[in-house]
């Protein structure tokens, strides 16, 4: 970025990302009244400093804010962007960000220190006006447990937004907001309380009170809402035309109307993981084979591709399950239905105080996860939880 020393700035050569097809606003999956939100601001001329985009991942809120810094920025249109000219090209190039991150942790070095990461902040620029700033991770093959915007990042971005466009406008886009540390949001809440007149903040969480009030006030909000079943299996009859009608049916259900997690969802590896969590959970309500448990845990916490986050949706999931099996099981909904013959005998087992007890320990868990605890630990504590516990009914 310029006017930016020492910040560098990691930028896309040929060969460095994935070619994604670009697709006007029209051709955006779900929220339409997002997109005509943006698209009348954009025709107005009438672009707000600061936006908040939030709801479940992969529900399309970095699509949508990098196709809105194309749109800003199109040399050809005012309300949309035509996906061929050399600055919607350029941009377009943010579409695939991983080859980005790790060609910039590369440039940074394969263990920098501390002083090094705030130094030379991770920052991923494909053209002048746009910048985007994810959860720095630190290293490429030992990646920190738990990746978080750092000072380095937002007090480049507080620079840069001041200074004048090469287009029409500057946008930088932090995904993973809520991975601020709460006095670098204080740093940062001072960019919103003085915008720059050229400039546009997209701020890019899951839940908009993950943020602080300060932030989150200072922000137009729009939340992503999932989409519907059949929208759902349209979309993969298009996206990922190898699926067969059943198979469709089932990624749209377990994806949760989250296009982007059906577009990655391996159904097969995915039915392998529920069936190990069911296991678990049966033989900790079973109270035996005691070291199959923790040689399961210890699996599970080395072994997870996706992020553990991930893991313990999973975990939430089969106990609603069990939850409605246990309360009418001719007429439960399930949300892993392709489990129902391995659920059914468990919810004959479990009552409805020692389910209570086993999300309250996700829950403690799942807090404790945002301070490093150490994952197979605190995964053999709710493990052990549920062992001791006494609400485990009688098996009918």
């Amino acid at each position: 970025m310029r006017g930016t020393s020492p910040v560098a700035a990691f930028n896309s050569q040929p060969g460095d990302t994935v070619e994604y097809p670009e697709m006007p606003f029209s051709e955006f999956i779900g929220n339409e009244r997002i997109v005509t939100a943006l698209r009348g601001m954009l025709g107005a001329g009438r672009m707000p400093h600061s936006l908040l985009f939030t709801g479940p991942a992969g529900i399309g809120k970095y699509t949508l804010a990098r196709m809105l810094a194309q749109a800003v920025n199109c040399e050809r249109m005012r309300d949309d962007f035509c996906g061929e000219c050399n600055t919607c090209v350029a941009i377009g190039r943010l579409a695939g960000p991983q080859p980005l991150v790790e060609a910039g942790l590369a440039e940074r070095g394969a263990s920098p220190d501390a002083a090094t990461v705030e130094r030379v902040p991770l920052l991923l620029q494909t053209h002048p006006d746009v910048c985007v700033a994810v959860p720095d991770p630190v290293r490429a093959q030992s990646p920190v447990a738990r990746p978080m915007l750092r000072m380095g990042q937002l007090r480049a971005v507080q620079r840069a937004a001041y200074f004048r466009p090469l287009a029409r406008r500057r946008v930088f886009i932090l995904d993973g907001a809520e991975t601020m540390h709460s006095h670098n949001a204080n740093v940062f809440l001072k960019i919103l309380e003085e915008p720059p007149e050229s400039a546009t903040l997209i701020l890019l969480a899951p839940n908009p009170f993950l943020l602080l009030d300060t932030i989150r006030s200072r922000c137009l909000q729009f939340f992503f809402a999932p989409l519907g079943a059949e929208q759902m299996e349209t979309f993969l009859k298009k996206r990922r035309p190898e699926l067969k009608a059943p198979e469709r049916k089932l990624a749209a259900h377990l994806a949760e109307g989250s296009p982007g997690a059906a577009l990655v969802l391996d159904l097969e590896a995915s039915a392998r993981q529920r069936k190990e969590i069911v296991q678990l959970i049966r033989r900790a309500a079973e109270g035996r084979e005691f070291g199959a448990l923790f040689a399961q845990t210890a699996q599970m916490a080395r072994g997870e591709k996706e992020s553990f986050e991930n893991l313990l949706a999973v975990f939430y999931s089969v106990f609603n399950d069990l939850l409605e099996l246990s309360h009418a099981p001719g007429h439960a909904v399930l949300r892993n239905p392709d489990l129902r013959r391995e659920l059914e005998p468990l919810s004959q087992q479990a009552d409805l105080g020692w389910v209570a007890s086993a999300v309250q320990a996700l829950d403690e868990f799942h807090g404790r996860l945002r301070r490093n605890v150490n994952r197979q630990l605190g995964l053999e504590a709710v493990v052990l939880q549920l062992t001791a516990d006494t609400h485990v009914a009688p098996q009918r």
